[in-house]
């Protein structure tokens, strides 16, 4: 009998309704330093070669491997169990899926764990699940593969801008091609483990300064966790940008209230409501610095980044 039986039929329905569908299945993890995130997803390819993602599921479960990587250079023992508990689960989850593609990667905290390949070794032994830890450069291709530029109005260029718990991935894109990418340690777990990264934002400010001011017209592009959660919090029109003005009446209401009141009576999951303002600082001083003063929040991450890599992938086997 599955460990996950109760969950298998609520999922094998859904597998069922997704049957009839004309879109493909994928499933994608991502181990963050906050979270580890596992997406299911449908994607669908228009006339004009256009690919949809179409979240089915994501589940997350708050490890925070970061407080162990960024603090004691590696994962604790007690967290490397619940991190092994939580990939059974999901390879179980993922079987029901039945995708047609599938990736796990780990990030900012994996890379920087001395353990990783160990605890790597016994996730693959004990789940079959073989995870990729990845490089901060090949973290922002990853998440510059979302191609979300492509539907935006082609007369500037874009900054991506990820804030993961450890790191923080940018991109700056244009002529509907990624001009410059860099990956910085910096992020809202790392800040509030009282890691020094007063080097790094200086590394970050030149960066963005350097590559941002070649450019006359310059918007920005949001993903991650914290700036999901700023943008829903700000309830602005369907399909309107977040403004920095608004995420600093956000930032406001955010610190007028305790962490537990935050949980309490804002609504944020207990994971998300330390880390969200740092995160806030970081997105709001990187629109400063290039002079940004309204940014896109599509809602997509590493996860939805995997996907479309998973389908080029399939396409490209299957001679699409």
């Amino acid at each position: 009998m599955s460990i996950l039986n109760p969950f298998e039929h609520i999922f094998s329905e859904a597998v069922s309704s997704v049957n009839v569908e004309p879109g493909l299945r994928f499933a994608s993890i991502d181990i963050g330093s906050n979270a580890v995130r596992l997406l299911f997803a449908l994607v669908f390819e228009n006339e004009k070669g256009q690919v949809d993602v179409h979240k089915i599921n994501l589940i997350r479960m708050p490890i925070r491997l970061g407080d162990d990587s960024f603090v004691d250079g590696k994962i604790s023992d007690e967290k490397k169990e619940t991190l092994i508990k939580t990939m059974k689960a999901y390879k179980e989850l993922t079987e029901v899926y039945n995708p047609l593609g599938f990736m796990a990667c780990a990030t900012s905290a994996m890379r920087e764990a001395s353990n990783a390949p160990e605890i790597v070794r016994e996730i693959w032994d004990k789940t079959g699940i073989r995870i990729e830890v990845i490089e901060g450069k090949l973290e922002a291709e990853y998440i510059f593969s979302n191609h979300v530029a492509e539907k935006l109005p082609e007369d500037r260029a874009y900054l991506y801008i990820d804030v993961g718990g450890g790191s923080t991935e940018l991109s700056v894109f244009a002529n509907q091609e990624r001009y410059k990418s860099a990956s910085f340690n910096i992020g809202p777990v790392r800040i509030l483990d009282g890691r020094p990264v007063d080097k790094e934002w200086d590394r970050m400010q030149k960066w963005v300064e350097a590559y941002t001011r070649l450019f006359s017209k310059l918007s920005a592009i949001g993903s991650g966790g914290n700036i999901n959660k700023i943008y829903k919090m700000a309830e602005p029109k369907p399909g309107k940008q977040l403004t920095a003005k608004k995420m600093k009446e956000v930032v406001k209401t955010l610190k007028s209230h305790s962490v537990h009141d935050r949980v309490r009576v804002l609504g944020l999951k207990p994971d998300r409501a330390d880390v969200i303002l740092p995160a806030s600082e970081i997105y709001l001083s990187i629109m400063k610095w290039a002079d940004i003063k309204e940014i896109h929040v599509p809602q997509i991450g590493l996860a939805d980044g995997i996907i479309h890599i998973l389908y080029d992938k399939w396409k490209a086997e299957n001679g699409e």
